[in-house]
């Protein structure tokens, strides 16, 4: 995760996976917001993959961002993490356009109810069921 500032904009370049070790780095990126930066940029060209804890530390980032009157785009979303996001969200089908719809407060609030109950889920059966 590379973070730059650059004039009145943050960008954010994220690489490899962004799973449940990217939290802590995505949250570290904006501790040093100024009131000159109005723009939060968040690049996912070299993402390759993303699994639920990913997502929802791309959301609550998005939020955070939000709550400080930041604008944000994310860009460069990859099949696999836009797949991810589609089956999260319960949209059939390879093209589900959820790169775009991501930009709606609606859609991210929806997936992270979806991705909270999924990442619930998967830590219940993680911790309680035996492994086979």
């Amino acid at each position: 995760m590379d973070v730059q500032h650059c004039g009145s904009s943050i960008l954010i370049s994220a690489t490899g996976e962004l799973d449940e070790t990217a939290g802590e780095v995505l949250q570290r990126a904006l501790d040093h917001v100024t009131m000159d930066e109005h723009d939060l940029l968040v690049d996912l060209h070299a993402v390759a993959a993303m699994d639920v804890d990913g997502l929802l530390h791309l959301l609550s980032l998005h939020r955070r961002a939000e709550r400080m009157r930041l604008r944000v785009l994310v860009t460069g979303w990859q099949p696999q993490p836009q797949q991810c996001m589609a089956t999260v969200a319960g949209i059939p089908g390879p093209r589900a356009g959820t790169a775009e719809r991501h930009a709606l407060a609606g859609f991210r609030r929806l997936l992270q109810e979806k991705a909270q109950r999924a990442h619930e889920h998967s830590s219940f059966a993680d911790g309680w069921l035996p492994r086979a």
